[in-house]
């Protein structure tokens, strides 16, 4: 089960709470008989609706142990999100702790789910080594809370090829301290920031996920327990940077930032705050168990987009998106040209849980069809432009909104953003932006505008603006595009024309 012949320190750098490696042995050898006695057996699934503390990884390693297959799920989830989620995935057991909602509880008793707090282990300890290679170690729902799950289903090989794969580019040594700010219940956060490092022997501090109190105060934490290595998302360094005081110790050796594409404004402000040019930003899929590319060596320049090389992966771009026909060499992409990103990795999921038809819209011949389009630049480099679904088409011409994204991030006014698509009788679709302003005011707009159309093409320029207080995120901190379109629809959006032309309200 461990990537290594044994496993790093635990630590909560909020709580102050740690465990040694021999205190986490006999923590999970508890719960190893805890399980036993509720009658777990290999192939069982474990709902674990909490996480991001020293308990979450006890309960992890001792499903594993008893060959079972854990399901991380997000504590926010409404008590219909919840059900559809059990009736989806029919586990064995859950697991909750002292903070998890009443609601939640309820929730899974009216659902016929056995309930473990993870309190309550007593004293009886117990070994197991019942896992193999092929069993099913996580699954992690990525859509489908509220209609069709779609459950990314990982054996334990598919892990291990990964964190291989990792190993083979990145080495272990810049990971000897690593921090997690991201939520555990999606692969950024679980399989790499956390499984990686931990299971190969390195130390790892957890913090609660997303707390703008613990990102303020980001800095100290880095030097008073002299963190070498993190990951986060742009939606946190983009508070990070604007409140929090940098690091004074020098101990970061490495910084990942993913979720979405990272502008190369925002790159560079990220290696000024956290004293290191070794800032990448790596591309992770969960179905390819997270970070798939990047840069083994980030001291270069920063691109819009750039991500890099493959990591225990082939990256190709290509010109087709068809799953139901065989790959052909002519698709390919040449060097700069878009197209869909494809990956073929022994990382690779099993595939999404009881849902062959998901399986086969994504996967063919053991490619993996993103969704994301990129090109290949002229050292062999992915770059990429946006989702597929992203894509706005301005009467025939193709906008990406991460391109709008990172010129309005370059704006010193402007602390966050997010383009989307709207209906136009004429082009099809135009393109329209929620942004939020340090100042509000019209001249602040002007300049905006003014900074804009000296950087875009002029298709590319949005129509309708809406000026908010925050762009709206999901749990593992990424833009829905058409979430935030769908709360800017209930909004008056600016008078950009007036303001334009100088006009009082």
């Amino acid at each position: 089960m461990f990537f290594d012949l044994n496993i790093g320190n635990l630590a909560e750098p909020v709580s102050g709470r740690a465990w040694d490696r021999r205190e986490i042995a006999v923590q999970v050898a508890r719960r190893v008989a805890r399980f036993q006695r509720h009658g777990l057996a290999r192939g069982d699934r474990v709902f674990l609706p909490f996480g991001n503390q020293l308990e979450f990884f006890a309960e992890l390693l001792a499903i594993w142990k008893l060959g079972g297959c854990a399901v991380p799920i997000d504590a926010r989830l409404t008590p219909f999100e919840l059900q559809t989620l059990v009736g989806a995935a029919q586990p064995r057991l859950a697991v909750v702790e002292q903070h998890t909602d009443a609601a939640m509880r309820q929730a899974l008793t009216d659902a016929g789910v056995p309930i473990i707090d993870t309190a309550d282990t007593g004293t009886e300890e117990a070994e197991a080594g019942l896992s193999q290679l092929d069993d099913d170690a996580l699954i992690l729902f990525t859509s489908g809370s509220t209609g069709a799950p779609k459950g990314v289903v990982h054996t334990h090989r598919s892990l291990r090829a990964r964190w291989m794969g990792l190993r083979d580019n990145l080495g272990i040594a810049p990971f000897e301290r690593t921090l997690c700010l991201l939520p555990t219940h999606f692969g950024h956060g679980l399989i790499c920031n956390c499984l990686y490092p931990w299971l190969s022997g390195q130390d790892l501090y957890i913090t609660p996920p997303f707390r703008p109190d613990i990102i303020m105060r980001l800095g100290k934490m880095l030097d008073d327990h002299r963190i070498t290595f993190m990951s986060s998302v742009p939606a946190v360094w983009k508070l990070a940077l604007k409140m929090a005081r940098p690091p004074q110790g020098g101990t970061l050796r490495r910084v990942h930032c993913g979720s979405a594409p990272l502008s190369a404004h925002v790159w560079e402000e990220i290696r000024k705050w956290t004293g290191t040019r070794q800032v990448c930003n790596a591309y992770g899929i969960t179905e390819t168990g997270s970070w798939v590319a990047g840069l083994a060596d980030a001291d270069c320049a920063a691109e819009d987009g750039l991500i890099g090389s493959g990591w225990g992966a082939v990256v190709k771009v290509l010109r087709s998106a068809d799953t139901s026909a065989p790959l052909r060499p002519e698709e390919a992409c040449a060097p700069g040209e878009s197209g869909y990103v494809w990956l073929n990795t022994p990382a690779l999921m099993k595939g999404y849980f009881q849902r062959d038809d998901l399986t086969a819209q994504a996967v063919r011949d053991g490619w993996f069809l993103t969704g994301d389009i990129g090109a290949l630049d002229a050292q062999g480099r992915l770059v990429l432009r946006g989702r597929e679904r992203d894509e706005i088409n301005k009467g025939g011409m193709k906008i990406y909104p991460a391109d709008v994204d990172a010129v309005v991030e370059r704006f010193e006014g402007a602390t966050d953003v997010c383009t989307f698509a709207l209906d136009d009788e004429i082009y099809g679709q135009s393109v329209a932006m929620a942004v939020v302003l340090s100042d509000r005011g019209d001249a602040q707009i002007r300049a905006l505008h003014a900074w804009m159309k000296s950087h875009l093409a002029e298709h590319k320029m949005p129509v309708r603006w809406w000026v908010v207080e925050e762009i709206p995120r999901t749990s593992r901190g990424k833009i829905n595009r058409d979430a935030v379109k769908a709360a800017c629809l209930g909004l008056e959006a600016i008078d950009l024309a007036r303001i334009l032309a100088g006009e009082p309200t």
